[in-house]
């Protein structure tokens, strides 16, 4: 049986979410990856106990993750939450959402009243769980009125099956105006989950940090690590064993380029001056935006998650660090 550690609120930073009473971690952990059919159990375990003892409350999840059969992450970490951490439930947020494909036909996918609804119902099944803590529409569905999509995350709130409400993958004013509609019906929608990092300024562009922090929401960052080249992974080109080489869906070879690795070889060496890895620093620079509550970590081992950690307390980045940063990748 678990036993959770007595110190693991002393180092974890909280923010609120936006303007709401919910708090995040400054680090959650997310199970896109590594929470699949053909993963190996007793690891998924160990990462979900180092992240929760280290003060890391939030797990984040969603209808199609885990591979290659969609749903297996959602039923993985159940079974992990029921027969190890259940005694921690109130202290944790679990998150999940719906969007993209889970079943053939028309009412599998993107963003319809009918699709939405099942899929929570499906997902607090795998889960084994009441409810959830946040329930996200997971991309924007340009089929579906606006009104309709907002209308199922209400009734998903309103009949207790989840506590808050969620947007991912909006662009700003798509989120402005689903924010206003949800206003109107008094859902409580706090959060924003979107693609965001030093290699990735898209929420910069396309307006959601801006309406965001006009919208007195908040964001978590997927991705800061830009899928792990962000790390000490790819400083000498590409690893036998790297996610590049063993599955290549978001991260293709094609990527890793010369000019790739030799920005990330220079991003490392202001993260050395620093005293950091360059997982932490490339951590710390998404958390000093102001509008960001967490980020979303991935790990496959749990001393990433150890490592990762180390950015919730990282020194200020000086004006200089930021103008190098910049100045290499942009």
């Amino acid at each position: 049986m678990y036993n959770a550690s007595p110190a693991r609120y002393d180092s974890m930073v909280y923010n609120h979410c936006g303007e709401s009473g919910l708090k995040l971690p400054l680090v959650s952990l997310g199970l896109w990856h590594n929470f699949g059919a053909n993963d190996d159990f007793e690891n998924m375990r160990q990462l979900c106990f180092t992240a929760f003892d280290n003060g890391i409350t939030h797990f984040d999840i969603a209808n199609n993750y885990g591979q290659p059969a969609v749903g297996t992450a959602e039923i993985n970490f159940g079974k992990i939450l029921h027969d190890d951490m259940v005694a921690h439930r109130d202290e944790m947020v679990i998150s999940t959402k719906a969007g993209y494909f889970m079943w053939k036909g028309p009412y599998g996918d993107f963003g319809s009243r009918k699709y939405l609804l099942s899929s929570l119902d499906q997902s607090l099944k795998r889960l084994n769980l009441d409810y959830v803590d946040i329930f996200y529409h997971h991309r924007p569905d340009p089929n579906t009125p606006l009104e309709e999509t907002m209308g199922a995350l209400d009734t998903a709130v309103k009949s207790g099956k989840a506590l808050y409400a969620g947007l991912s993958n909006y662009d700003g004013p798509t989120m402005k105006r689903a924010a206003a509609i949800l206003r109107s019906l008094h859902c409580p929608f706090v959060i924003n989950q979107n693609r965001y990092s030093i290699l990735d300024r898209t929420v910069e562009q396309n307006g959601l940090l801006g309406e965001a922090h006009r919208e007195k929401k908040g964001v978590i960052v997927f991705s800061p690590l830009a899928q792990g080249l962000l790390t000490n992974r790819y400083l000498h080109g590409i690893p036998v064993d790297s996610r590049v080489k063993t599955s290549g869906i978001f991260l293709k070879e094609s990527h890793i380029t010369a000019e790739m690795v030799e920005k990330i070889n220079a991003l490392n060496g202001i993260a050395e001056e620093r005293g950091e890895t360059l997982a932490q620093m490339a951590l710390a620079w998404v958390l000093k935006t102001p509008e960001v509550t967490s980020v979303l970590i991935g790990a496959s081992k749990p001393e990433q998650i150890l490592d990762n950690i180390g950015a919730v307390h990282a020194a200020p980045f000086t004006a200089e660090q930021l103008k190098c940063i910049d100045d290499i990748v942009l």
